[in-house]
C-alpha cells in the first residue's frame, strides 16, 4: 500500500515540539513524495476561545474550522517548514471530541497515515481519564506513527 497521504495531527502542547514533528513528518513525507496533512482538532470549548481571540466575528458555526486551524499556533509554523522541504501541504481543522475528531480527519483526507504526538500525564490520570492517544491508535483507520517525546513528558 503506497503512503500518499500522511496526517499530521497537531495540537496546542505541541508547539515545543514542532521541530521534532516536522523531522518525523518529513522522514515519512520526503522519500514517497506523500502529501502532508497539518490538522488540529478543537473542543468546542476551546474553538470558541481561539476563534473570539482570532477575531473572528461571525458565529462559531459560520466559521470555518480549515481557517482557525491555520492560524493556531504551531501548524503555520509547520506548514512553513514543510513546505520549504518541497512537501506539498494542506491544513484542517475539525471540532469536536478530540479523539473522535482526528480519526474523522484521517478519514476525510485518506489518510494512508498518521503521525501522533502524545500528551503528558502520569500513569494514574491515564488510567483514569483515558488516553485520547490510546483510543485514536486503537479507532485510527490507517496505521500510526506514535511521536513520544520524551523531554516533555519527563
Amino acid at each position: 500500500m503506497a503512503i500518499e497521504t500522511i496526517l499530521l495531527a497537531v495540537g496546542p502542547m505541541d508547539t515545543a515540539r514542532a521541530d521534532d514533528l516536522a523531522e518525523t513528518a518529513l522522514e515519512l513525507a520526503e522519500p514517497l513524495d506523500a502529501t502532508v496533512v497539518i490538522g488540529h482538532a478543537f473542543t468546542t470549548e476551546e474553538y470558541e476561545d481561539f476563534r473570539e481571540n482570532l477575531g473572528f466575528e461571525a458565529r462559531a458555526e459560520d466559521v470555518d474550522p480549515d481557517e482557525v486551524a491555520a492560524r493556531r499556533p504551531p501548524v503555520g509554523d509547520l506548514q512553513s517548514r514543510l513546505e520549504e522541504a518541497g512537501v506539498d501541504t494542506a491544513i484542517r481543522g475539525k471540532r469536536g471530541d478530540v479523539d473522535e475528531a482526528v480519526v474523522e480527519l484521517a478519514r476525510d483526507v485518506d489518510a494512508d497515515r498518521l503521525i501522533l504526538a502524545g500528551q503528558r500525564g502520569s500513569p494514574a490520570q491515564r488510567a483514569v481519564l483515558g488516553s485520547v492517544s490510546k483510543e485514536i491508535i486503537l479507532s485510527a483507520p490507517c496505521s500510526v506513527t506514535y511521536f513520544r517525546d520524551l523531554d516533555v513528558m519527563e
